[in-house]
């Protein structure tokens, strides 16, 4: 009776101490794979380019360490709210700074942007895409043909008569502009998916008021050309505070 007690016993102890030794490895395995692991911020499901973010759309990924770039992804989540997607964003896939931004085709603090009337454009260059910059010009009228404005004007958007934003959906400009890849940028622009039929522009009000003065006679109209300062790209990723 005593030996099958102590029999027990021992067994007993012996499932005690494999329980023990078995949560200590576990408890230090888990330890080295926080060590080893980052928790990055990667999309909940997949976010088409232009889509405002907020941190919802947002879930955390446990990656190696050695594929961390502390230059590039977000641990915070809450960082993104209110920024905007320059590229298509894929379902778990760790979020990098440059395929985002906060203010990408928005007007500066003293202009709108202006979708400019069909009737006031004479031209515009087939190769304009958003975030270009273009030289405005004056044609017709009682005055001579001229530059409107000294400065370069940046391009919200071109759109097709369908609403649709003009671009190569095989190699998107902005994914190349946000890379600051000059060459896919002037490759891009080989090919469109359609024709420009609306273009807006950020514009101060003065600005627009004379375009305005200029064309809705129908005397003078616009000639948008395609500037190669757009080009003048660094492929710097946008800054985020608090990181």
């Amino acid at each position: 009776m005593n030996r099958r007690r102590n029999a027990m016993i021992s067994l007993a102890a012996a499932v005690l101490s494999g329980l023990l030794v078995y949560g200590i490895y576990s408890f230090q395995l888990q330890q080295l794979e926080r060590q080893e692991t980052v928790r990055v911020v990667v999309p909940k499901r997949l976010l088409p380019a232009g889509a405002r973010l907020s941190a919802d759309d947002f879930e955390y990924r446990a990656i190696a360490r050695s594929s961390y770039d502390a230059e590039q992804m977000l641990l915070d989540a809450s960082q993104v709210e209110g920024m905007e997607a320059v590229v298509p964003l894929g379902q778990g896939e760790p979020l990098l700074l440059w395929k985002i931004d906060r203010f990408r085709l928005m007007p500066g603090s003293d202009q709108s942007t202006f979708q400019i009337p069909r009737e006031y454009v004479l031209s515009v260059s087939n190769g304009i895409r958003a975030g270009d910059k273009v030289v405005v010009y004056v044609s017709g009228g009682p005055t001579e043909s001229a530059r409107l404005f000294e400065d370069v004007v940046t391009v919200a958007s071109v759109k097709t008569s369908g609403n649709v934003e003009i671009d190569d959906l095989s190699n998107p400009n902005l994914l190349s502009l946000a890379r600051g890849d000059r060459e896919r940028m002037y490759a891009s622009r080989r090919d469109a998916n359609g024709m420009i039929d609306y273009i807006n522009l950020n514009l101060t009000e003065q600005q627009w008021l004379t375009i305005d003065n200029l064309c809705r006679t129908g005397e003078s109209k616009l000639v948008i050309a395609y500037s190669p300062l757009s080009l003048d790209v660094t492929g710097a990723a946008p800054e985020v505070s608090g990181r």
